[in-house]
């Protein structure tokens, strides 16, 4: 069962990889500190940001199909249907691997 994408979750992938700029990419665990940074109780747990994994995977698929941003594997775009290991989101770029 896919998890529907959650808005936050979409802004904070959105959020930093706009600042990384153009052929920068970033980790989903970045974007999941972000959205567990955000939360104004948030425990003190460091491990806290995990549970925000799912939500960031699938705002990235949906960010990848709706042509916003790339999901990396090995430094190649990859179908974000195929989305899973370690992976990294870039803004969507022209440019061929």
């Amino acid at each position: 069962m896919m998890i529907p994408p959650d808005a936050a979750a979409i802004a904070a992938i959105l959020d930093l990889v706009t600042a990384r700029g153009p052929l920068k990419s970033i980790c989903p665990t970045d974007a999941a500190r972000a959205l567990a940074d955000s939360v104004p109780d948030r425990s003190t747990d460091p491990e806290a940001w995990r549970r925000f994994l799912p939500q960031v995977r699938a705002a990235a698929v949906h960010l990848a199909q709706s042509g916003q941003i790339d999901i990396l594997r090995k430094g190649k775009r990859i179908a974000p249907e195929a989305m899973h290991g370690v992976v990294r989101f870039r803004l969507t770029t022209n440019q061929e691997e």
